[in-house]
């Protein structure tokens, strides 16, 4: 188990850290080096307090590249016409499940796009089987992206073995989510994570940024995961491609803070460092901003596509366990091993319902 036990704070504790919307903001704004090294080396302290010098990692399982929403800054918006699809059959998604298993990772994530074929009523049994599948054969914590669903679907997720969902509202500024996300519900999309934590399931929520949004709207996102029930909080920075929207500047160096302030705003949930940016090459810069979670861990030779970039690093072997396991050497830092993981599942679970239980 972990040389140190993790330590699992509570979210209602969350307002007593000294991190104003203000002081968001504020760092977010600034362009101070020494300000943003000593933002970063904070982060890092503050994890290493948290989880030690171990580091988590996800497989994923891009299983479906069709959607039925129409996302500016998404390569696989239903508008992309231009675009060649696919949709893995069972056999194939077993098949890549147990190769990421073999490999190490700690966690198969289910990544798809609002596929109507999974995520309406009728595909829906065909996805909880498929959940239950690969839960059966790997025994692996299982993380699933279908979208929003109806409201007594998240309790079938999580009785067919699903353990978080996730789900990105990307803004919490009401006008950005329209832009961003034309013709969408956005209460909808933030009650789907209030009923898939009520159903038991860990829940993500992620930001995006590079898109034109304003620091003020970012901040208030950030001053906003303090108080929501989540267990991972995610950012990202967007990847333009000719069909989306343009992506502006220095959206890497706002990556790259925000993960520092989701580490200090909330030292218990998990936070990414996405291969699927940047690549292995972008991985230490969103390790030393305060990341303790590498996700987009994909297996070469199965036709896989990524979300944000579709073939970055995929076929050469650049995206696989080994290769990350190499850079976090260099950084001092280790995996984590699978039983760290489902113990820090654990925890949290208990730590929820701890949670439930005051407030109810």
């Amino acid at each position: 188990m972990m040389d140190k036990k993790i330590n699992i704070m509570k979210n209602t504790n969350m307002n007593n850290l000294p991190y104003s919307y203000d002081k968001i903001l504020n760092i977010l704004t600034t362009h101070a080096s020494d300000d943003e090294a000593s933002l970063f080396a904070e982060a890092r302290k503050v994890r290493q307090s948290m989880t030690g010098n171990k580091i988590f990692i996800y497989g994923f399982i891009y299983l479906s590249t069709y959607c039925r929403n129409a996302c500016t800054f998404c390569l696989y918006s239903k508008k992309n016409k231009e675009l060649s699809r696919y949709r893995k059959n069972l056999s194939e998604i077993l098949e890549i499940a147990k190769r990421l298993a073999d490999d190490g990772v700690h966690l198969l994530d289910l990544t798809l796009g609002e596929d109507p074929y999974f995520v309406e009523e009728k595909g829906l049994d065909q996805f909880l089987e498929i959940i239950r599948k690969v839960k059966d054969t790997t025994q692996l914590p299982i993380m699933v992206s279908p979208g929003v669903l109806p409201q007594n679907a998240y309790t079938l997720l999580r009785q067919a073995g699903a353990d978080w969902y996730a789900c990105y509202q990307e803004t919490h500024d009401r006008q950005e989510f329209a832009r961003l996300r034309p013709q969408q519900d956005f209460d909808l999309r933030i009650n789907s994570r209030k009923w898939a934590h009520e159903a038991g399931l860990l829940v993500e929520d992620g930001l995006l940024t590079g898109t034109g949004e304003s620091m003020e709207s970012l901040a208030q996102s950030i001053d906003n995961f303090k108080t929501a029930d989540l267990n991972q909080s995610r950012i990202m920075t967007y990847v333009g491609h000719e069909s989306t929207i343009p992506m502006h500047a220095l959206a890497k160096n706002t990556e790259l803070r925000a993960i520092s302030l989701l580490r200090l705003t909330n030292p218990q949930h998990l936070i990414p460092a996405s291969l699927d940016i940047d690549g292995l090459e972008g991985l230490e810069s969103r390790i030393m901003a305060g990341a303790n979670l590498i996700t987009s861990i994909v297996p070469a030779g199965f036709g896989l596509n990524g979300v944000a970039s579709a073939d970055k690093d995929i076929e050469n072997q650049q995206r696989s366990v080994v290769a990350v396991k190499e850079r976090l050497k260099r950084l001092d830092l280790e995996l984590a091993s699978v039983a760290d993981y489902k113990e820090w599942i654990e925890n949290t679970r208990k730590n929820n319902m701890l949670q439930k239980d005051v407030v109810s």
